[in-house]
């Protein structure tokens, strides 16, 4: 029985315990019609969203590091895509997995409570992490005597304007460098009840409309102001479209596409389009092949614009989940190989994990400006990140599952959700 058929109250054909009645067809009473969403069975766990959200996370640490060579093993550098996507694709599929679930078994009130409770919870980490980062940069400013740390983690206003800026910050206008994928997350969790109602009966509608924003997004350049200036680094109205498009897939969108992504067809076409990327990639770092590219193509497809999600970012990431749901299947025996370990650590903590590498990039940072160590320092500082975030998440998942009473109880929703979802 799904669970559909559990809130329905729909009888299966069959089913132990189910009593043969003799009904005339004339006296059939029709059947309640079940809602269009479908979920997993409660216990199953989905250990790839955990693997590439933790990949996710590592790839954004290195990222805002300065360049080095292991830069060079992000994502970024060999197509239009970046960790990004994948980490917001992500969320809205866990979001969507727990919230959808709540909202069949207790209905849209309870849901939305839930929904608003992590919301807060997501809020509260963002105020939090804001203190600590600029503490952080302030006292590196002070101590070194460099205000060039200031003006390059854009605290300026802070520190000129610290009560309206406090302000601003509060109500999600105000972020220094770096700090800009919580407040679109929490503005996209706030609109999950409304996503999640809408899909409960007319999922395929609900991303068609989720399109149409996107694309007038586009037409009538929308966007989300920013204090003192500009507007915000990943725009809401544009990048809901992942959101939602995680949803539907968690609801049964990625059910009902399996044909389509086991198709021959789809696979040729994703390899083209990712072999196409690259080369284009290729042309920002060996000059020497941009003579290659029509000018015509060149002025089309620039810029590429990340801030309003630009569609060759968003067809590169459907083209690279598209081979890994093909080749990389739920039951992967590597999925439980101790290497991979630690990468799932980090994905099952996710909110505590981003907030952590958001200050440790700017630790790296600071050491890196001040050091100089050339490549070795580089890597040493990337790994030694790395191994930090694997550690609090190994101390984090020993607590909730040694130290923590209550932990048992709520363990199923909490590891496939957290950055989504938590209790």
């Amino acid at each position: 029985m799904t669970i559909a058929d559990q809130v329905t109250g729909t009888p299966i054909a069959g089913t132990a315990g189910a009593k043969p009645v003799d009904v005339k067809p004339a006296e059939a009473k029709p059947r309640v019609a079940a809602p269009a969403i479908s979920l997993p069975a409660i216990g199953e766990r989905e250990l790839r969203l955990d693997l590439f959200r933790g990949l996710a996370l590592w790839l954004i640490f290195i990222d805002h590091l300065p360049p080095s060579l292991l830069t060079w093993f992000t994502i970024r550098n060999y197509g239009f895509s970046d960790a990004t996507e994948i980490f917001i694709f992500i969320s809205g599929y866990t979001a969507a997995f727990v919230y959808g679930r709540a909202m069949l078994e207790s209905g849209v009130v309870i849901a939305t409570a839930r929904i608003l409770r992590r919301v807060w919870q997501i809020y509260v980490a963002h105020v939090f992490l804001f203190t600590i980062f600029l503490a952080e940069i302030s006292y590196v400013a002070t101590s070194f005597e460099n205000p060039l740390y200031t003006e390059e983690m854009g605290i300026m206003d802070f520190l000129k304007q610290p009560d309206v800026t406090i302000v601003q910050a509060l109500l999600l206008r105000f972020r220094p460098v770096n700090m800009d994928v919580l407040p679109l997350y929490i503005v996209l969790m706030l609109a999950l009840p409304v996503i999640l109602w809408s899909m409960k009966w007319k999922p395929d509608l609900t991303l068609a409309l989720s399109a149409v924003l996107y694309a007038v997004t586009w037409e009538y350049d929308l966007y989300f102001s920013a204090y003192p200036n500009g507007f915000w680094a990943f725009n809401p109205l544009a990048w809901q479209l992942l959101f939602v498009f995680g949803a539907w897939c968690a609801l049964g969108g990625a059910r009902r596409m399996s044909r389509i992504l086991a198709s021959p067809v789809t696979m040729w076409i994703a390899i083209a389009y990712i072999v196409a990327a690259f080369y284009v990639t290729l042309t920002w770092y060996v000059p020497q092949l941009s003579h290659l590219m029509p000018k015509r193509l060149e002025q089309w497809m620039y810029p590429i614009d990340k801030t309003d999600l630009d569609v060759l970012r968003l067809t590169h990431f459907l083209a690279l989940a598209a081979l890994t749901v093909r080749f990389l299947p739920r039951d992967w025996p590597g999925l439980t190989s101790p290497w991979l370990r630690p990468l799932i650590l980090c994905g099952s903590h996710s909110l505590e994990i981003f907030c952590l590498g958001v200050f440790l990039a700017f630790a790296g940072h600071f050491i890196l400006a001040e050091i100089s160590g050339g490549a070795a320092m580089h890597a040493v500082i990337s790994l030694s990140g790395i191994l930090i975030m694997w550690g609090v998440a190994w101390v984090i998942s020993w607590y909730k599952r040694v130290a923590d009473k209550s932990g048992a109880k709520t363990k199923n929703a909490v590891g496939n959700a957290d950055m989504a979802g938590g209790g």
